[in-house]
């Protein structure tokens, strides 16, 4: 399959309040080039989204939004989709995600089955043009395996936690030879990772900030990296990452940094 093409860095919309900011935020970060936005059901602010993207051309903007948790199923699936596109006032989106997977923890041996349902009814949208791609959010090797027993089209994304001192090489890998796109939520690891010294010597030899340069370490290993903003400034100097390259050795270094998962793991998640 060939790999998904998706712009990045995408513009990501979690904990934007749906209060006019989330409307104006996106609105910037069009004004400033971005070509990709992401949201969630869950985050609350999609009919802030579909504000923010009107008036722009809509073919021009790659747009995303996820399933939450509660609404699994093949059927609440459909429901669920229909709700989200009438919030944000479209009548397509260009990728759909399942936001998590059932898990043993919650499910028990009826985990993989719910997530196979759910799959299901995203080839339902793919098949009839609503979503122009169908994926996943922090689906595991585990998780994705499974759904090779029903799935009659493969995953096209998978958008998980990832950022220097959690780099999965072996999903990266394991994406890689499905042709499955990697996005990065938490690139910047909520902000701790633009403190790391040695990201901070790398920076200031190529002029840029720390942020910068761990988008473009995603770039490179081409992971799409999703970040956030409400501050017109830093949604304008996040999208500057294409105007250099870093080294191997840059590369190399950024990559072996340690810390590990920072957030919930998908088989412990109870919500």
């Amino acid at each position: 399959m060939k790999k998904l093409t998706i712009p990045a860095p995408g513009f990501g919309t979690f904990k934007i309040p749906d209060d006019g900011t989330a409307e104006a935020s996106v609105r910037e970060a069009l004004r400033a080039g971005y070509r990709h936005v992401d949201t969630a059901a869950v985050y609350g602010n999609e009919a802030g989204v579909g504000r923010g993207i009107a008036g722009f051309t809509r073919g021009d903007i790659f747009l995303t939004t996820k399933l939450w948790n509660t609404e699994r199923g093949y059927d609440k699936v459909l429901r669920a989709f229909d709700q989200s596109l009438s919030r944000l006032g479209t009548d397509y989106v260009d990728l759909y995600l399942l936001h998590w997977p059932a898990n043993r923890l919650q499910f028990g041996d009826k985990a993989d089955a719910l997530n196979a349902d759910s799959w299901r009814a995203l080839e339902r949208l793919y098949k009839d043009g609503r979503a122009k791609a169908i994926g996943l959010s922090n689906f595991e090797e585990r998780h994705i395996e499974a759904l090779d027993w029903t799935a009659e089209i493969a995953p096209m994304a998978d958008q998980v936690e990832f950022h220097p001192g959690f780099s999965r090489p072996e999903l990266r890998a394991f994406c890689e030879k499905r042709g499955i796109t990697m996005e990065a939520w938490s690139p910047l690891r909520s902000g701790n990772a633009m403190n790391d010294p040695q990201i901070a010597t790398i920076a200031a030899r190529h002029g840029k900030t720390p942020a910068q340069v761990i988008l473009r370490w995603c770039i490179q290993l081409d992971v799409v990296p999703l970040v956030k903003s409400v501050h017109p400034e830093r949604i304008r100097e996040n999208l500057q990452v294409s105007d250099f390259f870093l080294s191997e050795a840059d590369m190399a270094l950024i990559s072996a940094l340690e810390g590990g998962r920072a957030h919930t793991d998908p088989e412990k998640a109870e919500f």
